[in-house]
Parts: C-alpha cells; sequence; structure tokens
C-alpha cells in the first residue's frame, strides 16, 4: 500500500517562503518511490514580502497557504485539517518561510515561537513516533517542538556554528552534515539534510533530498 505523507510548505519563494527547488524535489522523490502526498500549510498572512530581484523587502501582504498553493499546483489543504493519524509521516521543506512564517526562528532564535497547528501537527507526528523529515532550516521548526516535549532529537542544518548552537540551546543535538547527506534520530524517527544551507546547486540538493524521503519512507514500514 502507497504510504501517505504531509508535506508543510511555507509560502513560495525561498526568501520570504517555501524554498521551490527543495519543495518540487521532495515531491519529485516522493512520486518516483509510489508515495502519496498532501501538501499543506498555515493559512496565515506571510511574516513579509521579498522582492526575489533586488532580495529587499517588498510591499504588500501575500496569505501563506494562497501562496504554497502555486508550488502544489492548487492541490493543498490548509494544515488545521492535518493529522497525524491520517499520515504515515511528515516532510517539512526549508527556505526561510519556515524560520519566519512556521514559525519565527529568523527572529528570536532558539526563544522562538512555532504556529500553533504546525506545532500541533510536528507534537502529533513525535507522539505517534511516526517519520519526520526536515530539510535546509526546517530542522529549527522540529528542534523548537521536540525540545519543548523534552525530546532530545538529533538534527543537522549542514555545519553553521550559529544555528547549530541554537538548535542546541533549545534542547536538540546538532550534527555535521554535507549537502549531499542526512542526519538520522533512529529513536526519535526524525531525518534531516542541509539542502540549500550549504547546497552549491539542485544537483547536490538532490542528493540529500532524495536519501531523507528514501530513509523516511524505509522507516514508514
Amino acid at each position: 500500500m502507497s504510504k501517505k505523507v504531509a508535506v508543510v510548505l511555507s509560502g513560495c519563494g525561498f526568501l520570504d517562503g517555501a524554498e521551490i527547488h527543495e519543495s518540487v524535489l521532495t515531491l519529485l522523490a516522493l512520486d518516483q518511490h509510489g508515495a502519496k502526498y498532501t501538501c499543506c500549510a498555515p493559512n496565515v498572512p506571510q511574516a513579509g514580502v521579498v522582492d526575489h530581484v533586488t532580495h529587499k523587502p517588498a510591499e504588500g501582504t501575500r496569505n501563506v497557504l494562497h501562496e504554497a498553493a502555486r508550488i502544489a499546483r492548487g492541490e493543498i489543504v490548509d494544515v488545521k485539517s492535518v493529522r497525524a493519524a491520517d499520515f504515515d509521516a511528515l516532510i517539512l521543506p526549508g527556505g526561510y518561510g519556515a524560520a519566519l512564517n512556521l514559525c519565527d526562528f529568523a527572529k528570536k532564535g532558539a526563544k522562538c515561537s512555532v504556529n500553533p497547528e504546525i506545532e500541533r501537527v510536528v507534537g502529533e507526528f513525535l507522539a505517534a513516533r511516526k517519520p519526520i523529515g526536515a530539510i535546509c532550516i526546517a530542522p529549527a521548526v522540529v528542534a523548537r517542538v521536540a525540545g519543548k516535549r523534552g525530546v532530545q532529537a538529533k538534527l543537522t542544518i549542514g555545519h553553521d556554528r550559529g544555528t547549530a548552537d541554537a538548535l542546541a540551546a533549545m534542547g536538540c543535538v546538532h550534527e555535521n552534515r554535507p549537502v549531499t547527506e542526512i542526519a538520522v534520530d533512529n529513536d526519535h524517527r526524525i531525518v534531516s539534510t542541509p539542502a540549500y544551507m550549504l547546497g552549491p546547486g539542485p544537483a547536490q540538493v538532490w542528493e540529500g533530498i532524495r536519501k531523507l524521503v528514501e530513509k523516511v519512507l524505509q522507516m514508514c514500514a
């Protein structure tokens, strides 16, 4: 039977939403393995809008769910409807949106708070011991939720010292990994990979994401 995976997106665009390469490569890997995925996102305003040509803040407001629908080709649900009981695994691609819209790690570091619905969903998967995959900066979301629950998760965001120290301050253990590799926490069933925290391009990022998806699906069994 095909595994069912919830994929949490944080908008559309690496500077203020979900990293598009990471998101699409995740969906590609899931599809290649015959897994059924459901994209979801919180129905909330983005923390901000960035012009992706100038890399500078732009005027206006955008909605996280509506922007993420661009990546999902319109097939997306509000994360409020997602329950761990209905899925075999959870995967969170990165992009600054994970640290701005799913939580406020980008602004508050280890003292960040997580969107209530995202915290609920990640907490449900942790409690049910169902596999979680976290890509790029998304491990910060998992670290905050896990740390608040006394779960000392093992995670990687690559080898950035400042970010690694923040994850440790949230109660987790950071493991240095190159872009093409994954960190595996077998005790808590969490898999992570650095992706564009390190990656020079999609070929290297693909290697890490491909391995992450394969491991997450193996853990489902």
